[in-house]
């Protein structure tokens, strides 16, 4: 299970893997308009992502960007326990409270949790008590797109708790840390980027969910919401990234960090 970190002045930013397993549909299913070229060029980028028959193999990674002064932001909340929404098809349970230990990382010490979109694989420890102290931030078209248990089972508790922080469009979280709304794979989809001086950190949530979507940005995934949004966002996104020293650091590829590729 993979955990790493990124050292940049004032912090660091450590990968959390909570979980390793197969995606509930093939990679062809997944990525409908994908060519043998495409697979072939993915392959060798992240050859672990690719299972037996076909299958996608995903890494769940959650990101906490902890600074120097004690200030420690967590990015998204993975799949959860064995109780958690996402059980009915990811490896729960999770081992976030483990990676979080071992990157001496107390989980009252979180300050904010945020939510780059709802869907159950992001959002696991936030539905529990495991982050006491922390604000939940997330996008309020986010939010008001989610009903039914889902919503009664994360968002009413927070709310009760007042520990929950909806934001509209692009905002600064702090310092160096801004939210940018990426709509497209769900409607109030965001991507948190963390501006070091020396180089932008972006974290994608599922801006970009498999490393064929970094090779060709144009290549459209089975659960967007709405493909021709997340395209233009991903698109716009990995072009402003090219413009300077970036890193990405996504949700699912079997290594958490990678570095812009050049324009195809």
């Amino acid at each position: 299970m993979s955990f790493g970190w990124r050292e940049f002045p004032g912090g660091t930013v450590y990968a959390l893997c909570d979980g390793t397993g197969p995606f509930f549909r093939s990679r062809d299913e997944a990525f409908p308009d994908a060519i043998a070229q495409t697979w072939a060029a993915a392959d060798r980028y992240d050859p672990a992502a690719a299972g037996e028959g076909g299958q996608w193999i995903l890494h769940f990674h959650c990101y906490a960007i902890r600074f120097d002064d004690g200030r420690t932001v967590l990015v998204d909340a993975g799949i959860g326990p064995a109780d958690a929404p996402s059980k009915a098809w990811a490896p729960v349970p999770g081992q976030l409270p483990e990676q979080l230990a071992r990157a001496g990382i107390e989980p009252a010490a979180v300050d904010a949790v945020v939510l780059t979109h709802l869907h159950t694989d992001h959002i696991g420890w936030a539905a529990g008590a495991l982050f006491p102290n922390a604000r939940h931030v997330l996008q309020r078209g986010e939010a008001d797109a989610l009903g039914g248990p889902l919503a009664e089972a994360l968002l009413d508790p927070l709310w009760a708790a007042d520990r929950l922080q909806l934001v509209d469009g692009d905002v600064t979280l702090l310092p160096g840390l801004q939210l940018r709304h990426t709509p497209g794979h769900t409607p109030g989809h965001q991507v948190v980027l963390l501006h070091t001086g020396d180089e932008t950190v972006a974290l994608t949530g599922d801006l970009l969910v498999h490393a064929a979507q970094l090779l060709d940005p144009a290549l459209a995934y089975l659960l967007d919401d709405d493909p021709d949004a997340a395209r233009a966002a991903r698109t716009a996104l990995l072009d402003e990234l090219r413009g300077g020293p970036a890193v990405l650091a996504a949700a699912h590829p079997s290594e958490p960090f990678h570095r812009v590729p050049a324009a195809r």
